[in-house]
């Protein structure tokens, strides 16, 4: 907004920047609204990724990845998606490669990796990660779905709802009860195929925004996953959840801040054009007011996000920290969307107008990954230790 410099990106990174803007604007800008109507995006999409290397960048090269260790290569990916203000894309995308696919690559086998992770980079296959049930949302621990030893494998009962990529997904994260006596410690994560008997998905969900990335329910009745498929330890689950769930928070931060500078930057050239009472809106002290309020929060939040990344890279971000930004980016989202609806007026509950569709689609950012009000609860223990 500002056009602060932005140390912590190199030459070489502000040229993939412009690769990824470049695809952004050929192969998702131009097809979004159909996408909105099919309430999904095309695998055609997921395949053009991953033809361009923007799946699944940090996996080792023996399994098609680029190897690279640097997130910093991810968070201009995210942020890219959401500046274009295509918020289906700029959820369901990040989500397969940087929340699904590193539960795969730090804890499944390795015949596990070399059947998922390559289809995954390639875009065949789609990941998606089920933890949400229709009884149990941010409380894990009241979870329902059981997978039972039977020697050879386990057989999986249950059902999870609000699945991001859940309609298209062809490998999920599960996770389940291997012992519903031990709580948390009782929690174990599998991976579940496409192909198995007994998976099955619901229709689409008619949700109030996000039109362009599909929700749907999954079920599982008598699914045999085989052992090999458990991730990691038996027990682990939980332990597992709690270490990703920070990168995961942190996506959802970043998207969340990009589509708020998306839905300003569409309202600054709004108020620029539109007139009332024979001048422009942005003359308006009150417009000149909001929009300076906006831009120094967004400003504030870019820094704020841009040092989360540098410490990701270090291994330093903690949950708390996680925490904060989800809550915090997501929060503004919010307001932002809210405000520019407002310095729209009418035209800003029009479904053609971005910023509709930027209001519609913020409010769920509060509510998963982890609702804020659970978020707030993380940062308070740990200021409270």
């Amino acid at each position: 907004m500002f056009g602060l410099h932005r140390s912590l990106f190199t030459e070489e990174h502000e040229l993939f920047r412009q690769s990824v803007r470049d695809f952004i604007a050929k192969e998702i800008t131009p097809k979004n609204a159909e996408w909105e109507k099919q309430k999904m995006v095309s695998r055609d999409s997921w395949l053009k990724l991953g033809e361009n290397g923007f799946l699944g960048m940090q996996a080792p090269e023996e399994l098609g990845g680029l190897n690279l260790k640097d997130f910093r290569y991810n968070a201009i990916l995210i942020e890219e998606l959401g500046l274009s203000g295509c918020s289906g894309p700029a959820i369901g995308y990040p989500l397969h490669s940087d929340i699904v696919m590193p539960y795969i690559l730090h804890y499944a086998t390795q015949a596990a990796k070399q059947k998922y992770i390559p289809k995954m980079i390639s875009g065949e296959y789609i990941g998606a990660v089920a933890m949400t049930e229709p009884g149990a949302g941010s409380d894990l621990q009241g979870m329902r779905t059981t997978a039972v030893d039977q020697g050879d494998h386990y057989l999986i009962n249950g059902s999870k709802t609000f699945i991001t990529n859940g309609y298209l997904s062809d490998v999920v994260v599960v996770a389940a009860k291997t012992d519903p006596t031990k709580g948390a410690k009782g929690i174990s994560l599998f991976l579940i195929d496409k192909d198995m008997t007994g998976f099955s998905k619901g229709v689409p969900f008619e949700k109030v925004g996000l039109h362009a990335q599909d929700t749907c329910e999954l079920f599982f009745e008598e699914v045999k996953v085989p052992k090999e498929n458990l991730l990691g330890k038996v027990g682990e689950g939980f332990k597992y959840l709690m270490t990703e769930l920070a990168q995961e928070r942190l996506v959802v931060a970043l998207a969340a801040l990009a589509l708020a500078e998306f839905a300003l930057s569409a309202t600054i050239d709004y108020v620029k054009q539109r007139k009332a009472f024979n001048k422009s809106l942005s003359d308006f002290q009150n417009t000149r007011f909001k929009l300076a309020e906006m831009a120094a929060q967004v400003e504030q939040g870019r820094i704020y996000c841009d040092y989360l990344v540098l410490l990701h890279n270090e291994g330093k971000l903690d949950s708390a920290m996680a925490s904060a930004a989800k809550y915090n980016m997501t929060e503004l989202q919010c307001k932002v969307a809210d405000e520019c609806v407002q310095l729209h007026g009418g035209y800003g509950y029009m479904w053609e107008y971005g910023v509709a569709r930027a209001w519609a689609d913020a409010r769920v950012q509060r509510i998963y990954a982890g609702t804020n009000e659970i978020m707030k609860e993380l940062i308070a223990r740990k200021i409270l230790s």
